[in-house]
């Protein structure tokens, strides 16, 4: 019998097929008003959980009917397949840089000689508009018929690179026009990171031993340049627009005009712009920002003078590297000399030990600075920082103070070099450093005070113990009152306990104890995984479970032992045998035991048995079977694993349609490559 519910063809089949057209249309233009909410008028209306979760509705049907997909898509901002190179693109015109001038008199100069090479000009012409000079990564972009088709890179001004698919993972960038824009339309800009995302993303790479990026720009031009677009797209860029390619044939006669035709057609265009009737304007404009561009969430080094009317930049033209109707007026970049009080250690939420000097309050860049991030013990070696010297300290790009020398002409000998403790300034345990890092951490992320917020958090969270309703608010409140000090502490709680919590009630605490109670029966490498054990992800943690069979077996494990797991490698075993050394962690771990959270890993699925042990498999490429995950999880499933990357100690490398970079290397090696075709044979044979 037929379920009334499912069409089956015919009348029946086309209705569902139009009720299916007609959700993703109303998905759509959902998702677009919600987002231009969001990222033009700075008035959300949603969550970003419901947002999300329109997002993913759409997703879905897209998937289920490809044919209804719009290019233009909201769910295309994620990213894509990882690329292997960026194709190269000859912009239409030349995409030139700006002279920069340094002072008013050179401005001046500028703007006489512009005026001298246009002497007919009427009077009233000469207005100009002035508009923050921002400092990220130019970039060109296409639209045809008012859909995004492609973006590339300044490159060297004539050849750059095709970003197309990076540039779509920008949520502040339309990828259909607002209102009726025919034929091809090519507009300019900046990509940027925000000085809020700079902030943060160093601070993750801080907390993970990784180099810093110098600034936002170096920040975001690393990030569009990203093989990966998922890269791009989480680390979160941005972009205004500023200059339309052949602005007459779309009747714009005037730069302030292309900046409000821009904003009108939903592209993005900085708030900080001005359209100055002369020069004493400009200069007003000028000082204007001098102080105030440091109130902008992103970084700018000063401001761009443009000539108003763009009709008379033709007759201007251009040098070889710049045009003549347009300068950048330069800030000069502000130092001050400050004292170090005294140096502290802060701990970071995953336990890395940073030192930040205290200082004698200073002005610099708008604001007062009394404290500066010092990195690293090597960097403090590498400039010989004393608590006491006299240093002269900057906002780097405008944003995180720091040291940039000591004036050693003004030591006294009552200076005192600073020593990084050896054990954690938050909960003591003895502080670690990893081979080939320049960062101590503490290894007690179980209950470490300072680390114990963020464990939590991460141990509920889906990639952990997925323990529904215990999210990061009501994390900070159980650490805060006390109520829990290490992660074994959240499975101690009573439904009272927790319906006294803020913003909880008697429903949402019997909840959470009934997901606390499934987290006990998640997989060994689910909570190996939840421990926060670093470089240990979902699937080194299988990895680790498959191996070993059961946690007390790999707490036991020495170094040498885990850096020979294929897919470990000696820097995650260093970390790993670090933590199951530390205390604490195996005090914890006793405590997770007896509150019943499953110690032993599962009977199928682990490396060491079934048909596939021993074996090692890198997948490249698409296959036309089955999603590369599903292929993954069938490989461990038969004792084998599965890795990321391919090293001598591959036993084969399964390569789909498009196998790029892997491939080739697997070819270097010598490690054994196949097709999905005998893949598939040799699942049917181990199954």
């Amino acid at each position: 019998m037929t379920d009334p519910n499912v069409p089956s063809g015919g009348k029946d089949a086309g209705n569902a097929a139009g009720r299916v057209a007609e959700r993703m249309e109303e998905l759509f233009e959902l998702v677009a008003h919600h987002a231009r909410l969001y990222y033009e008028k700075d008035a959300p209306e949603l969550s970003d959980a419901d947002y999300d979760a329109l997002v993913r509705e759409l997703a879905a049907l897209e998937k289920e009917h490809p044919e209804l997909a719009r290019p233009d898509s909201p769910t295309r901002r994620v990213g894509g397949a990882v690329l292997e190179g960026f194709g190269k693109v000859e912009h239409r015109r030349p995409m030139l840089s700006l002279d920069n001038v340094f002072d008013s008199g050179e401005l001046a100069s500028f703007l006489a000689r512009m005026r001298g090479a246009v002497p007919d000009a009427d009077a009233a012409d000469w207005a100009f508009t002035c508009e923050m000079k921002i400092d990220g990564l130019a970039v060109s972009l296409l639209y045809e018929d008012g859909v995004f088709v492609r973006g590339a890179t300044r490159g060297d001004g004539r050849v750059g690179e095709d970003v197309t698919g990076n540039l779509r993972t920008l949520r502040s960038l339309p990828l259909r026009l607002r209102g009726s824009v025919p034929g091809t339309l090519e507009v300019r800009g900046e990509v940027l990171m925000t000085r809020s995302r700079f902030e943060a993303l160093n601070r993750r790479r801080e907390e993970r031993g990784e180099p810093l990026f110098a600034n936002p720009r170096n920040a975001a031009a690393g990030t569009l340049r990203q093989l990966d677009p998922a890269v791009t797209a989480e680390r979160g860029l941005d972009i205004f627009l500023y200059y339309v390619l052949e602005p007459q044939a779309l009747g714009i006669v005037r730069q302030s005009d292309a900046l409000s035709w821009l904003a009108e057609r939903g592209l993005p265009v900085q708030p900080a712009w001005e359209r100055c009737s002369g020069q004493a304007e400009v200069e007003g404009f000028i000082e204007k920002w001098r102080e105030g561009r440091f109130g902008l969430d992103y970084v700018t080094d000063g401001v761009v003078v443009k000539l108003d009317d763009i009709g008379l930049w033709d007759g201007l033209g251009a040098t070889s590297h710049a045009p003549r109707w347009a300068v950048a007026y330069k800030y000069p970049p502000e130092e001050a000399l400050t004292r170090i009080l005294s140096i502290d250690v802060s701990v970071g939420r995953t336990g890395a030990l940073t030192p930040v000097a205290n200082l004698e309050p200073v002005r610099l860049a708008g604001t007062a600075v009394q404290r500066a991030g010092l990195h690293n013990e090597d960097e403090i070696r590498r400039k010989d920082i004393r608590v006491g010297d006299t240093v002269r300290v900057r906002k780097a790009a405008e944003i995180i103070p720091e040291v940039v020398r000591v004036e050693t002409s003004c030591r006294t000998g009552s200076e005192t070099p600073f020593v990084m403790p050896k054990h954690c300034p938050a909960c003591g345990a003895e502080a670690v450093r990893l081979p080939d890092e320049a960062v101590w951490r503490c290894p007690n992320r179980s209950s470490c005070p300072a680390q114990l917020k963020e464990g939590l958090r991460y141990f509920a969270s889906r990639a952990g113990l997925d323990i529904r309703g215990l999210g990061e608010r009501l994390a900070e409140q159980l650490v805060d009152t006390g109520r829990v000090r290490d992660l074994a502490d959240i499975y101690d709680l009573t439904e009272a306990d927790w319906a006294a919590m803020d913003r909880m009630g008697e429903k949402s605490a019997r909840n959470l104890l009934a997901g606390l109670e499934a987290s006990k029966k998640r997989p060994l490498s689910s909570l190996l995984a939840a421990l926060g054990i670093r470089y240990v992800g979902t699937r080194v943690a299988e990895l680790l479970a498959g191996h070993f069979g059961h946690m007390d077996r790999l707490k036991e494990a020495s170094e040498e032992e885990l850096a020979g797991i294929d897919g470990v490698g000696p820097i995650i075993a260093s970390s790993v045998e670090a933590f199951f050394r530390e205390p604490a962690n195996r005090e914890l771990l006793c405590r997770l035991r007896e509150r019943g959270l499953n110690f032993v890993g599962e009977e199928r699925g682990g490396a060491g048995s079934g048909a596939l042990s021993g074996k090692s498999f890198v997948f490249t490429g698409e296959l036309s079977s089955m999603k590369r995950s599903e292929a993954e999880a069938r490989v461990r499933a038969l004792g084998g694993t599965a890795t990321a990357a391919v090293s001598s100690r591959t036993g084969c490398v399964v390569a789909g349609e498009g196998g790029g970079s892997k491939l080739r290397k697997a070819r270097e090696l010598g490690v054994s490559v196949i097709d999905e075709e005998a893949f598939l044979r040799m699942l049917r044979e181990a199954e």
